[in-house]
């Protein structure tokens, strides 16, 4: 790990008079959605010395961010159909090791042939891995049952790969403590009802505090959408479209830690291919779909059946395992295809909306890994705009520890 709190406290002792050389502090964003993407967005903005504030309608982490199985993706998943967000993952895997180490288990994960045709998958899986720098190394399947007894000993070959796992909340919550130490705002069930604007230049958005009921105007220069699979609607709020397709999944835990690695089927991404151990919980997800309103969706009793059957091919006597919850999480994929959600990739964009509406932009898609990526590349566009050029810093500096965000001294981890 590399950067103490010391080095962090002497470097955002040094921000103010660099801000004020370049009147960054005048410079008012608001921040849309208090996911993961959110926070690290706040996060970086803050860090380059712009004035931050974020609004989340519900609690922080509520939406997807709260509901994702918590794998850390070395990007050996996407490997083979979509490289870009492969490379992606394997060098934030890296760095989210370097400054979150504390809310990451680099238990690493077992890719397992089930039969002849994923074995003859293998070749193609671990070419795509190379080409992409993920790190592989195919095993028989003897020593995959060493490492995990409750594998199916039927399976044909594994292949190990640098996955993990991420503690879905203490990790956002993080960059929200480290926000919020750069001088951010973060305020949770505040809805933001509409985006304001003079002509085609955002001026700010009416915010509804769902606590007080009371409603009033945030001033903002730039206004950053990252409200996952809710970003379309955000968008339309301020008078434009954005293609995001709102894909759920369904996930079911059974209670008990039955593998210490992540599990995975080696075959193209489909359904009920993965298997993550939690604390005291295994989750296999997932199944996807495609939904009009993201705040709509349902767990399917169908697909927990089905995920059942799957996690016991992989790790048979997983569905009499004792239930412990099922639950759907709604993917923001970015674009639409007539050919469903599976066609498009996991990887993410920042949207300008210059010209239509200068001063927004949306940050769709990705994967939980990428937080930190996407908040950079969010605010590289947002600087780059403006004529500043300020350097992300986010990849170096250990964040707080999530007690941070609660005012709770708790170091770094």
């Amino acid at each position: 790990m590399t950067g103490s709190a010391g080095d962090r406290a002497g470097d955002r002792a040094a921000e103010p008079e660099r801000v004020r050389a370049g009147d960054r502090a005048d410079v008012r964003v608001v921040i849309v959605g208090g996911g993961g993407t959110g926070a690290a967005a706040a996060y970086d903005l803050s860090q380059r010395g712009l004035q931050c504030t974020l609004f989340e309608r519900g609690e922080l982490t509520s939406g997807t961010t709260g509901r994702h199985h918590g794998q850390l993706h070395s990007g050996a998943r996407y490997a083979v159909q979509d490289a870009a967000i492969a490379r992606e993952c394997m060098r934030e895997v890296r760095i989210l090791n370097r400054i979150a180490a504390g809310t990451i288990e680099m238990n690493y994960g077992l890719f397992v042939a089930l039969t002849d045709e994923n074995a003859v998958y293998a070749d193609r899986f671990e070419e795509a891995c190379r080409e992409a720098s993920i790190p592989t190394r195919r095993i028989p399947v003897s020593e995959a049952v060493a490492y995990e007894p409750r594998l199916n000993p039927k399976a044909r070959l594994a292949v190990v790969v640098p996955d993990g796992t991420i503690d879905a909340y203490r990790l956002p919550l993080r960059f929200f403590g480290a926000a919020r130490e750069c001088g951010a705002q973060i305020r949770s069930f505040c809805r933001v009802e509409s985006v304001e604007r003079s002509g085609s230049r955002v001026t700010g958005v009416r915010v509804l505090d769902l606590r007080t009921r009371s409603s009033f105007v945030c001033p903002a220069d730039v206004v950053v959408n990252a409200a996952g699979p809710w970003a379309g609607i955000v968008a339309r709020a301020a008078g434009v479209t954005l293609p995001v397709t709102p894909a759920p999944g369904t996930m079911v835990a059974v209670k008990g830690r039955l593998t210490n690695m992540v599990i995975s089927r080696l075959h193209p991404p489909g359904d009920g291919d993965i298997i993550v151990p939690q604390r005291g919980l295994s989750i296999i997800g997932s199944t996807q779909w495609e939904a009009d309103d993201p705040d709509a969706v349902r767990t399917r009793t169908d697909d927990v059946r089905l995920l059942l059957e799957r996690a016991d091919e992989l790790v048979p006597g997983f569905s009499g395992e004792p239930y412990h919850a099922s639950w759907s999480a709604v993917r923001p994929l970015f674009g639409v295809s007539d050919r469903g959600g599976r066609a498009l990739s996991r990887d993410f964009e920042v949207v300008s909306h210059a010209p239509a509406v200068s001063g927004l932009y949306s940050a769709v898609g990705g994967k939980a890994t990428v937080l930190r990526a996407m908040a950079e590349k969010i605010a590289d566009a947002v600087c780059r705009d403006l004529g500043l050029s300020i350097p992300c810093r986010t990849s170096d500096a250990a964040l707080p520890s999530h007690l941070a965000f609660h005012g709770v001294p708790g170091g770094t981890s």
